[in-house]
């Protein structure tokens, strides 16, 4: 049976008539518009939508393609900032996990997380701080934190070097799919009558007696020339590394408030790191990483390191590699990992607020929320896991300063797309579609139902927005997602009307994508050489 999700309904982002996205964005007049389309401008626009608020948002690619399909996909409390001094922080976080499991089952993915141990005094310490998180973050009791002495260690995890090592500590965290969790904010926002409108940056801000009334837009899509310019009562910067980029619109001469830094991960199958559940590890400079297992592979991360500026594709160096490799060898009673053993990679750029002077790990993971001289408000900072209550932050903070009449939020009860569904028994379907899994299997539930259900509803428009961020198949197929490109650029141009020369160039897009990502590892006689 194929479905084709024929029944339009207000939550599907469909980018097959652009003309008329960009019309509309034209022709009305908004209460809020959000520039950038990670987890922070679609959780502002929901927000926004949904409490009443008519909302517009713009994205410079594709939602999520920036630090919000490149994080380490995890949605934590963050206990490591308690030894920072950060508790309203980590109360913040430990709180809005919580909210996640409510109102998003299929994106937080219940894990194991293990911290060896060496020493009483440091199971001591690390106890009394998972006390504190626990309290803090009002966590369930089946999720309590348990000791594990040496021989439940070596029982849980064989893999792990246990030479100086009494035991474990072993806690619940969560794991997400951060694009689709981006994904499923955008289409909350779009439920609640939001317009959503990528591969449109914003390129000049409006200025009416000096205060920012709009904002100039054009298409970036190759063979497009639309554009628009789309009238708000209130502007809203969340554009995360381009967040100085945007400011500058509104004021050229005001200092960039960031400090841009990068984080690696490396992803390698399984087999070659068997794990059951996530291992924290020490580092070469004392930071912990971590080990993620994840279906066929497991997954590894990250570095922190400054980098010049905000950048799509930041790339990985020699120096990432050894970095991440170095240490888990450290870790692991196995064959020494090479980086001919790594299949992908990711890479990507965090927006943290400049603090000099600072390592990139010292820096605060604080969210804050300024207000520019065209009374453009602009948020930066924060974290993954707290993204909602920032977002209910920053809108009432617009609506203060621009009269704006709100309603109540709910966006900590209402399920987010796809959230509404109980699920006892987890499947690769459910973790990506929660509640629309059975429409993408009636449609055949392959790789073709896939691009059905990432044009008609989720808004793609690229191969690369399936290949990367719909379906993460770059990151976590054990070939990079190269066997999947013709089938799927086959389903794409069926339903975009594309050339054959355009499904190739689609194609060949991704591949020097993926050869360029990956080359170190090519080299090396991995990632699928």
């Amino acid at each position: 049976m194929v479905n084709d999700m024929s029944a339009v309904r207000p939550q599907d982002l469909d980018n097959r008539d652009r003309e008329s996205l960009f019309a509309r964005a034209e022709n009305e007049h908004f209460d809020v518009l959000v520039i950038g389309g990670g987890i922070t401008g679609t959780g502002v626009a929901r927000s926004a939508a949904s409490r009443g608020l008519s909302v517009a948002l713009i994205e410079a690619q594709d939602l999520a393609s920036g630090t919000s399909s490149r994080s380490s996909k995890m949605i934590h409390g963050g206990v490591r900032y308690l030894a920072q001094g950060d508790v309203g922080l980590v109360r913040d976080a430990a709180r809005e996990r919580q909210v996640l499991r409510e109102i998003a089952p299929h994106l937080t993915r219940r894990t194991g997380f293990l911290l060896p141990t060496r020493s009483a005094a440091g199971l001591a310490k690390f106890r009394t701080a998972m006390w504190t998180f626990e309290k803090l973050g009002k966590v369930p009791k089946e999720d309590h934190h348990e000791v594990l002495d040496f021989d439940d260690l070596l029982e849980q995890e064989p893999l792990a070097a246990t030479e100086g090592t009494t035991g474990a500590v072993r806690y619940i965290e969560f794991v997400t799919d951060d694009s689709r969790l981006t994904l499923a904010n955008a289409r909350s926002a779009a439920s609640h009558g939001g317009l959503i409108l990528t591969y449109a940056p914003a390129v000049e801000f409006i200025f009416e007696n000096e205060v920012v009334v709009g904002v100039r837009v054009e298409s970036v899509l190759e063979g497009e020339s639309l554009g628009a310019t789309i009238r708000a009562k209130a502007v809203i910067n969340a554009a995360g590394p381009w967040v100085d980029s945007v400011r500058s619109l509104e004021d050229p001469d005001e200092p960039d408030y960031l400090s841009i830094t990068k984080g690696v991960h490396l992803v390698l199958p399984h087999k070659r790191l068997p794990l059951n559940d996530t291992i924290l590890l020490t580092a070469i400079d004392k930071r912990s990483i971590f080990a993620v297992p994840r279906g066929d592979t497991t997954y590894l991360g990250t570095t922190d390191t400054f980098h010049p500026e905000a950048d799509w594709w930041p790339g990985v160096t020699q120096e990432d590699v050894d970095y991440l490799l170095e240490s888990t060898n450290r870790s692991f009673l196995c064959e020494p990992l090479t980086p001919s053993d790594i299949v992908t990679s990711w890479s990507g750029v965090r927006p943290l607020i400049s603090e000099p002077g600072k390592d990139p790990s010292e820096i605060s993971r604080k969210d804050e929320i300024w207000t520019g001289p065209g009374k453009v408000l602009t948020i930066a900072g924060g974290k993954l896991t707290a993204y909602r209550s920032m977002a209910e932050r920053v809108i009432d903070e617009a609506a203060d300063l621009h009269g704006l009449s709100v309603k109540e939020s709910n966006t900590e009860q209402e399920p987010l797309i796809g959230g509404d569904v109980i699920i006892d028994e987890r499947n690769h379907l459910l973790d990506l579609y929660g509640s629309e899994a059975e429409d993408v299997l009636n449609d055949g539930g392959g790789i073709s139902a896939e691009v059905r259900q990432a044009v008609l509803r989720e808004g793609a428009i690229r191969l690369e927005d399936y290949w990367v961020r719909r379906v993460p198949r770059a990151f976590f197929d054990l070939d990079g997602g190269l066997s999947v490109l013709e089938e799927a650029a086959n389903a794409m141009g069926d339903l975009l009307g594309w050339t054959e020369e355009k499904k190739q160039s689609e194609i060949a897009s991704c591949e020097n994508r993926h050869a360029i990502e990956n080359d170190l590892f090519i080299s090396a006689g991995g990632s699928n050489a």
